[in-house]
């Protein structure tokens, strides 16, 4: 049986542990620098399971022992956004709870996938993948699935259609500078350009672009976590059952669509062995340029982060 580990036990990582024990994916365990919350979230959710005559157990704990041999390793970790708060807000305080978390989950489990959902997420996977050492295709952001699913929201509510009747694809960064591909969403097979007006069409991909903001406003205390939990577990379980999917999900490119060295959301299979290939897709000039600006601020961002975190380890020198 495959075993799972979620990392933070907040509101997205309890809610990935609920939807991976619905789907009975394999042994989970919940862990949590607070030990008592992933131990009362993980009772809560295995008693949960018995109400559906699911034998799922999932166990909380606060010790990385217990993640030992983990198949998949999802982080979810870090601090939320606040109201008036960019997902770069969170740049330097996350990077150093993800460093802490990734050194001791590879010690455990060195042969494991990573899963980040920590933001700025494009920029927290890079951070994984060189802390880790992993090969490209054992290291994952979740993005494109979470912004993927908001664009099919708000297309069914605009046509008053199924969610399920729309598909989308959503490229780049996760933020307000990601890229939904308007000529690639359809409507039961039918092109959105053909359904609604194009200034319809702008707002909703505006929309789709500040989804996350919209809900941390209305919250005011935290940001989304059903969907982001669900979207995280769309994918472990595309890797674990190797479905041979095809997900959007932020990877290391280099060389597709004209990136080198950088963590981009674009459509890949996702198997047994994490990354299975990277899909490329025709996009228009308007896309491509839409693209390449997101791009250019996932490298800013992550340069960024790398002099700060240059400039922490040489203040470190200069004390010790």
């Amino acid at each position: 049986m495959k075993k799972i580990t979620i990392i933070g036990a907040g509101n997205v990582g309890a809610h990935a542990a609920v939807s991976a024990a619905t789907l009975e994916l394999g042994n989970i365990i919940l862990l949590d620098t607070n030990a008592d919350l992933a131990k009362g979230k993980a009772l809560d959710i295995t008693q949960s399971m018995a109400l559906f005559h699911n034998d799922t157990i999932v166990k909380g704990t606060g010790d990385y022992e217990d993640t030992k041999d983990s198949d998949i390793v999802i982080i979810t970790a870090g601090v939320s956004r606040k109201p008036g708060m960019s997902r770069d807000d969170l740049l330097e305080i996350n990077a150093n709870i993800l460093i802490s978390i990734v050194k001791q989950t590879i010690h455990y489990s060195p042969n494991c996938i990573l899963i980040v959902v920590t933001n700025p997420i494009n920029t927290m996977v890079q951070l994984a993948y060189e802390t880790s050492g992993f090969s490209k295709n054992r290291v994952i952001g979740m993005a494109g699935i979470l912004d993927g699913g908001r664009f099919k929201h708000y297309i069914a509510q605009e046509l008053n259609v199924g969610a399920s009747e729309v598909t989308t694809m959503v490229l780049g960064d996760h933020g307000a500078l990601m890229v939904p591909l308007e000529d690639h969403c359809q409507v039961s097979g039918q092109p959105i350009a053909e359904l609604m007006p194009r200034e319809r069409i702008e707002a909703i991909v505006e929309k789709v672009q500040h989804g996350g903001s919209e809900i941390v406003n209305l919250l005011k205390t935290g940001s989304a976590y059903f969907a982001p939990g669900l979207a995280v577990i769309q994918m472990a379980k595309a890797i674990i059952r190797d479905e041979h999917k095809m997900l959007p999900c932020a990877v290391y490119l280099e060389g597709e669509y004209d990136v080198n060295g950088a963590f981009v959301g674009v459509p890949v299979v996702l198997g047994n062995n994490g990354i299975e290939r990277i899909i490329e897709i025709q996009l228009s000039d308007k896309e491509k340029k839409a693209f390449n600006v997101s791009v250019a601020h996932i490298k800013e961002r992550t340069q960024d982060l790398n002099k700060q975190i240059n400039v922490g380890k040489n203040s470190e020198d200069l004390n010790s």
